[in-house]
């Protein structure tokens, strides 16, 4: 592929390498450029384009993403279709993500223009998450480099493994004065955890915290998994429920876990099926070790000692709001990569047969038109949340430099675009504007404004906006301590709940009557163009 400026009489069937706007008029990077095209900026008096030119051996980056993506499409992986050299894994059920480290480094190691990005080895995922993403970084790239890539790349290095059916008995202990409130909390909790997982809890068993009577009741469970809940923690393999199992007949394949919290979980099996016992974190919704432990089992997949000993990187697991008594931070928090998400997957539902998306806004559409407020604000990246099969959405962001991320679920409401959003975004991004994309009047200033009250080191870890009225308006910022409440959001509901329980950590910042005008009717959109145009003259 060449590469550089080149003078306009030479240019035509190039690759425009950078945006232009000329003349009132918009010509997008990686449009090819035609005789008209041409002609007008020669009329505009533009001498040069700087362009990029595919040699014979060379395949566009569409085309490159496309075919190595195609490789790990599978029953539980659907793949998107290519838009600015980048194609997204989408997981079509819910299960455990398995990634080979090693075949993906050695597929980004073939040649620099290639890359795959894959969320962590044995994520956990929902329908409609994101799994990986190919991205071609040049224009085009020679075709052999996309068959070695292949070559040494197929399905088994990034599978997804869905949730099988399963009933899991459960066992819990109390101790003289326990209190009934906790062993109905302990049945909720467990209870939750499993029909997120699709499984169904069976059996539930009160019995005093002694091994012969935990032990009684394992000899008698017949079920696809049996969970321990103790009411004292297990502190040794011979302790109370450890030593259950064995009397019973099972044994212990591993006690203690390097993941905080959940160190105290044990895992054995009995007659065949798997026994855990529980650590008492599990009574809160809080992220633990044992739900890593407990997913992988969902999906059959065997869980031993060294797998457990493995979860120690990465396996110091964040605070979150849903916490009881959250870990203050000690000393100053640092302030990093701030991202947008720009929520865009919606049905106009009131809009009677108009996309809201495509509705001009000074010429364009809106969807463009909000693509780029985010791209003119200070945040690190911007990704837009689609619904799936909308090619004029996709047309409209061409040649913006931003991520496009398919809703596969959007049916399902705001949460689901939320949701989509969310498992988008960068490893290492410290907090997110979460932003609706049919709202005309927010730029980049108003995004700027959240990211400058944004200040983790006073503990203010979410920025909403107030309108002069001193109503809450969108868009809002969240520091990554909320990124696992906004991805359980359900149904059409957006993070309201999460502001409203999060206290003291709320910043408001004053702007204007933008953040609360969006527009959701045709009658609405006129009467604001109408307005919109006579300010636009005055």
């Amino acid at each position: 592929m060449k590469f550089g400026a080149q003078d306009l009489k030479q240019a035509e069937g190039a690759i425009l390498a950078h945006s232009l706007r000329v003349g009132g008029r918009q010509f997008a990077k990686g449009q090819v450029l035609d005789a008209s095209a041409l002609a007008f900026l020669a009329d505009h008096g533009v001498a040069q384009v700087v362009v990029a030119r595919l040699g014979p051996d060379d395949l566009d980056e569409n085309t490159a993403a496309a075919t190595l993506a195609q490789g790990l499409a599978s029953d539980e992986i659907s793949v998107t279709e290519p838009f600015a050299g980048r194609v997204n894994l989408i997981a079509k059920t819910a299960g455990v993500l398995t990634v080979d480290a090693q075949a993906v480094d050695r597929l980004n190691q073939v040649d620099e223009a290639i890359t795959l990005a894959t969320l962590h080895n044995h994520a956990q995922l929902r329908k409609g998450a994101l799994i990986a993403t190919f991205k071609i970084i040049p224009y085009g790239i020679d075709k052999n480099k996309v068959i070695q890539a292949k070559s040494g790349f197929d399905a088994g290095a990034v599978r997804l493994h869905p949730f099988k059916t399963g009933v899991a008995d459960l066992v819990l202990t109390r101790t003289e004065g326990f209190k009934e409130s906790l062993l109905n909390k302990g049945r909720a909790a467990v209870q939750h955890r499993l029909e997120v997982l699709g499984w169904r809890l069976g059996k539930v068993t009160v019995v005093p915290h002694e091994q012969g009577a935990v032990a009684a009741v394992l000899a008698e469970s017949r079920a696809d998994m049996t969970l321990i809940l103790g009411a004292s923690a297990t502190s040794d393999r011979q302790d109370v429920a450890p030593a259950a199992v064995v009397s019973a007949g099972g044994r212990i394949a591993r006690f203690g876990m390097p993941v905080d919290p959940g160190n105290l979980l044990f895992l054995g099996d009995l007659n065949g099926s798997p026994v855990v016992g529980l650590p008492g974190c599990v009574r809160a919704p809080a992220l633990n070790g044992a739900d890593w432990v407990l997913a992988r089992l969902a999906c059959g997949l065997t869980v031993r000692d060294a797998d457990i000993a493995a979860m120690g990187v990465g396996g110091l697991l964040k605070e979150i709001p849903e916490r009881q008594q959250p870990r203050r931070t000690q000393g100053p928090v640092a302030k990093g990569k701030v991202e947008l998400v720009l929520l865009a997957a919606g049905k106009s539902s009131r809009m009677r047969g108009q996309n809201k998306m495509l509705r001009p806004v000074d010429g364009i559409p809106m969807l463009r038109h909000a693509a780029l407020a985010a791209l003119a604000s200070k945040v690190a990246r911007v990704h837009v949340v689609l619904p799936p099969d909308a090619p004029e959405h996709a047309k409209a962001l061409q040649g913006l430099d931003v991520n496009p991320v398919i809703a596969e679920d959007a049916s399902l409401g705001l949460s689901a675009s939320v949701r989509a959003g969310i498992g988008a975004v960068s490893p290492d991004c410290a907090a997110v504007v979460m932003a609706l994309a049919d709202m005309p009047e927010i730029d980049a200033r108003h995004f700027n404004a959240l990211i400058e009250g944004y200040t983790p080191e006073k503990e203010r870890f979410i920025v909403v906006p107030l309108a002069p009225n001193g109503k809450r308006g969108n868009p809002a910022l969240f520091d990554r301590r909320y990124f696992e409440a906004l991805a359980g959001l359900q149904g059409d509901r957006g993070a309201k709940p999460i502001i409203d329980q999060a206290g003291s950590a709320v910043a408001t910042v004053a702007l204007d009557q933008a953040v609360l005008l969006d527009l959701d009717t045709p009658e609405a959109w006129a009467a604001w163009e109408n307005t919109h145009k006579i300010s636009d003259n005055s």
